[in-house]
Formats: structure tokens, sequence, C-alpha cells
């Protein structure tokens, strides 16, 4: 109990002393555009009603769920194959590097010639940036696969279907997990980025329609929502992550208790 305490006290100290700071900072605040903080929470309530989380929260969300499983999905598959075979490796690199130099956001433009401005355009955008993270790291994670696991299972006619499910993606698990993180705050960012360019709805476009109206408290409380948006999701994948790598967690914490 004192340890799980002493962690509490450790994630929240921070965040605690931040919105102290900016709490006491735009107490007096009259600038127009650096409302005080009292003034941003007294107005979430009254921005984020019921109809506009159905109207902007949802859709932004079931967006970045569609590009973001997307990526996934594409990035493992992918970056297993080139990962297990040099020769494919050796021919793909030079275009991966080269597109992965690529910003996302540049090809907003390009994605909507192809895929019009609708849901499909923004789940595209958003599955271009979060791949690279995914593949890259799903790449390396197959190339360091244990060379004497890989032996043994092929001793004992492990191969094909079972070879990849029970050796080659539990050794690549952590790298891909690792990509799969950096993948969500990059969907995020991308998610905000396509509701920019004609859209209707998101929380993209809401911030962006009240920054232009100059409701600028209505503009911040977006923001945060945006902010704690991204943290759920963070505590979500940390969830997921621990009970898919729990034997991998567990192996770390064994090494340090024996030290």
């Amino acid at each position: 109990m004192r340890r799980l305490l002493l962690r509490l006290v450790f994630v929240l100290a921070l965040p605690v002393v931040l919105v102290a700071v900016w709490w006491v900072s735009s107490a007096g605040s009259e600038d127009v555009y650096w409302p005080p903080l009292r003034t941003i929470l007294e107005t979430f309530p009254d921005v984020w009603t019921g109809e506009r989380w159905r109207g902007d929260v949802l859709p932004s969300v079931l967006r970045l769920t569609a590009g973001y499983a997307l990526a996934a999905v594409v990035g493992v598959a992918l970056g297993t194959l080139i990962g297990s075979y040099r020769r494919v490796r050796a021919v793909c690199e030079p275009v991966l590097e080269f597109l992965r130099a690529v910003p996302p956001p540049v090809l907003v433009p390009v994605i909507m010639l192809f895929a019009g401005i609708g849901d499909t355009m923004k789940i595209v955008v958003i599955a271009s940036g979060c791949v690279w993270p995914v593949l890259l790291n799903t790449v390396e994670g197959v190339r360091a696969v244990d060379a004497v696991m890989t032996e043994t299972a092929r001793s004992y006619g492990i191969t094909g279907a079972a070879r990849l499910k029970d050796v080659v993606l539990p050794s690549a698990g952590p790298q891909i997990f690792a990509g799969l993180r950096q993948a969500l705050s990059i969907g995020i960012i991308l998610m905000v980025i396509s509701e920019m360019f004609a859209a209707s709805n998101g929380l993209g476009f809401t911030i962006v329609q009240f920054q232009r109206s100059f409701a600028i408290p209505d503009m911040w409380t977006g923001i945060l929502l945006l902010g704690l948006l991204g943290f759920v999701l963070s505590v979500l994948f940390q969830l997921v992550e621990r009970r898919a790598l729990g034997w991998y967690h567990g192996l770390r914490a064994a090494a340090r208790r024996s030290r």
C-alpha cells in the first residue's frame, strides 16, 4: 500500500505543480488570448455538452482508432516480412528511408486528390504517419530474434506460421509495442491536422472554429480536452501492453531483484 501511494505521489506531483503554476500565473490576466485557468475550467462544461461529444469527440476518436489499427496491421505485417528476409530488406530499405523522410502533413493535399475530403482521407492521413514507427520497430525486433532460439525451434520442427506465432512475434514484441506507443502520439497529432482540412466536425475542426471566431476560452477547453484524451489513451495502452508483455516485464522485474 505504501509503495502504491508513493508511486501515485510521483505520478501526480508534476501535473499538480504545473496546474498550480498556471492557475496562479493566469489568475489576474486580462489578456484576451491568455484567459485565467479558472475561466477556462468554468467554460468547459458549457462547451463540451453531450451533443458536442457525439458530434465532434466521438468521430475524432473513431477516425484515430481506424487509422491507428490500419497502421498497426500494415506495419507489423510488412515489418515481419522485411525483417525476416535479408534480400527483401535490401530491396525495400532505400524506398522506406525515402518515404519515412516525407512529413505526413505534406501528403494531406495529395491524399485528398485520391481519397476525397471525407473520413477516408483522414483515416489514411493518420495511418500514413503511424505506420512508420510500427514498421521500423518491427523490422528491428524481427532482426534481433535470438539465433539460438531460432535454431532450437527449427530443430524441433517449429516452422512456418507456428514459428512466427510462438518465436518471432513474442521475441519482437517489446520493440513492436515501442513502435505502437510512438505511433499513438503521432496519430493524435495527425488526427487534429487532418480535421483542419475540409472537415465539418471533429476536435481539430472545432478548435480552429473557436479560434477563428475569437472564442478563446472555448479554444483552450478544446486544447485541454486533447491533452486529457492523449492521457487516457496512454493509460489504456499501458494496460494492454502490460497484459500482452507480462512475461517480458516479469523477466525485467526478476533481473532487477537479482542485482
